[in-house]
């Protein structure tokens, strides 16, 4: 007769018994007889409510989904002849970008005859990832893609750490502002 290796609902050993005794244990505690092991020695049995472990399960992985930080890749579109004034904007969006854990895809678009002096993008892309070099690093070189150059941007940071760091300031924040009281209401 079959024998099979029992563990109990809440992870005791029963020890080496038949299987059809295990599935009249099974029965008498109105649990499921589920094989955990099949390759073992005899196989290893273990006596659960199986549709509580599955819903136990999904509820874990689903947790675990939502708690996943997805990578986004942010996208900038300069020119080679761009402002001064105008890059500064541009840089503090990257800066927020990268501080936010996210990548930042920097185009340069060139027209015309822009585009016989690439160097000037190059040394615009240059320019950019130096001024935020404390904040991210420079994951694919600026590179060359027809009418456009191309560089990537990724943040030192984690997205799940950027995430935590922002809820603990939001967290300070809330508990610095002092309370204001309505005031009396007048008859």
């Amino acid at each position: 007769m079959p024998e099979v290796r029992l563990v109990g609902p809440n992870g005791e050993q029963v020890g080496i018994v038949s299987i059809h005794d295990a599935l009249k244990l099974a029965q008498e505690a109105d649990l499921d007889l589920v094989e955990v092991a099949a390759t073992a020695r005899p196989p290893v049995c273990k006596l659960m409510d199986y549709g509580k472990f599955k819903y136990e399960s999904a509820m874990k992985a689903r947790e675990a989904r939502r708690n996943q930080a997805h990578t986004i890749i942010k996208e900038i579109k300069l020119r080679p002849k761009i402002d001064p004034h105008d890059y500064e904007t541009k840089k503090g969006h990257v800066v927020r970008f990268l501080k936010a854990g996210d990548k930042v895809k920097v185009t340069i678009m060139f027209r015309g005859r822009e585009q016989s002096r690439p160097e000037l993008g190059f040394r615009l892309l240059q320019r950019l990832a130096e001024d935020v070099t404390e904040l991210g690093f420079v994951e694919s070189q600026p590179k060359q893609d027809g009418r456009n150059m191309i560089m990537v941007l990724g943040p030192h940071k984690k997205k799940a750490e950027a995430k935590a760091e922002k809820a603990a300031a939001k967290a300070r924040h809330d508990d610095d502002e002092p309370l204001v009281e309505a005031p009396e209401l007048q008859e």
